[in-house]
């Protein structure tokens, strides 16, 4: 799968959980540098269902057994699946015998048996549209020295279809630099276009989850201690043009604490800031949020029908679950 911005842009619960590990230090790198993403999945995910046009009429044998748009499919008869090419190698072996098929969906294996169709071009077929992997733009939202641990996006790399957190195979991060700008505007979120330098490698990605990417890098920076996020005003950093990391200020409307995570809403106050993008878009997920000079958090979703204003997340949820790549 292919996106321009790997991004959000409803509300969803975001869920960390905070498991024994090495802690990172309080004094973190801010970011707001354009990254490169690239990330395969574990197994291949189901980006559609299709009909298979035959000699009697079209059917879908997909979806007739039962297979949904979403289902991560990660066996196949007796072949294990964990690229699109592993899927395309056992369909050619099929004879037009039911086939088994197992899923993950959201987290629970299924199983369904699928009647092949043969196609009009003596091939059988399941009907299935499959994606392994994504590629996107987002931004550094933080860096540890002391580990070499990153943290960025603030959300998960999710399926722009389906919303389901995409389970991470590979995956790593380049250099990048933001080449145009499309503003948001109501109802219709805007962009940042970036161009990925894949010969720059920066770093892995060890962890995808509704924290955001986690992993192992190594990025220069003045180190800022890190602070609780509170209602206020405040600024971000983030690329708009080129490399270059830019502030600009906001402000911090309402902090919802629970026990599993911190959720701020914030909005853009920074003219400049609004005249070149109209507020927060894709690509600037991740954008570290600073305040009183501590790195408290980072913008993670805007506001489709307000792009001036959107949600963020606390840095120590950030980091409770960046600690497990320390």
């Amino acid at each position: 799968m292919t996106i321009k911005k790997i991004t959000g842009f409803v509300v969803a619960a975001i869920l960390c959980f905070t498991m024994s590990a090495a802690a990172l230090a309080q004094s973190l790198v801010p970011g707001g540098k354009a990254l490169g993403i690239r990330m395969t999945t574990d197994g291949v995910m189901v980006a559609g269902v299709s009909e298979v046009e035959t000699e009697n009429g079209a059917v879908s044998p997909a979806l007739d057994a039962g297979i949904l748009k979403g289902d991560i499919i990660t066996r196949l008869g007796g072949t294990e699946i964990d690229t699109a090419e592993d899927f395309k190698s056992a369909v050619s072996q099929l004879s037009g015998e039911k086939i088994s098929v197992t899923v993950d969906r959201q987290g629970k294996t299924k199983q369904f048996n699928v009647q092949p169709a043969l196609g009009s071009d003596g091939g059988w077929k399941l009907g299935l549209w499959l994606r392994d992997g994504v590629n996107g733009v987002g931004t550094l939202t933080f860096y540890d020295p002391e580990s070499g641990v990153y943290g960025a996006l603030g959300h998960s790399i999710s399926d722009a279809d389906t919303g389901a957190v995409l389970p991470l195979g590979e995956g790593s991060i380049y250099d990048a630099e933001i080449v145009s700008i499309v503003p948001g505007q109501a109802g219709s979120p805007g962009e940042l276009n970036g161009d990925t330098d894949e010969t720059a490698f920066l770093g892995d990605i060890k962890i995808n989850c509704g924290c955001g990417i986690f992993g192992a890098a190594d990025f220069d920076g003045e180190a800022l201690e890190t602070g609780e996020i509170k209602t206020g005003k405040a600024t971000i950093y983030c690329t708009l043009s080129g490399d270059s990391v830019s502030e600009y200020e906001i402000e911090i409307k309402k902090v919802y604490d629970s026990s599993d995570f911190t959720t701020v809403m914030l909005t853009v106050t920074d003219p400049e800031l609004l005249t070149q993008t109209g507020g927060i878009v894709q690509g600037m997920s991740g954008s570290p949020i600073i305040q009183e000079g501590k790195l408290v958090g980072a913008v993670t979703h805007v506001f489709v029908n307000d792009p001036t204003s959107g949600y963020g997340i606390s840095i120590q949820d950030m980091l409770s679950m960046a600690e497990q790549c320390a």
